[in-house]
């Protein structure tokens, strides 16, 4: 059985035992997050109705990979380098 979810405007096709990286959330690590359903999936018995919950444990919270962002104008001398590390949280589907 599978569900989708949206998290921070993301969507994700889950099942049970999953561990996902979503953004940042605001909950303690081991808290249990409750997560609206978008649809089921389940072979023939799929459903488009937002009608369960997902729980979810928080994991960890961790930095997401490093995305550096290069500019360059050619002839002109310029040039400006720049990262950025996003702030996301592991995330465990515990049951749908």
């Amino acid at each position: 059985m599978q569900a989708l979810i949206k998290i921070s405007d993301k969507q994700y096709l889950v099942k049970q035992g999953d561990k996902l990286f979503v953004p940042r959330q605001t909950a303690e690590i081991g808290a249990t997050l409750e997560i609206a359903s978008m649809a089921t999936i389940d072979g023939e018995n799929t459903s488009l109705s937002s009608s369960g919950t997902i729980q979810a444990k928080v994991l960890e919270h961790v930095k997401d990979d490093k995305v550096v962002v290069f500019k360059k104008k050619r002839r002109k001398r310029y040039q400006s380098r720049n990262g950025h590390r996003q702030q996301m949280t592991c995330i465990e589907v515990v049951s749908i």
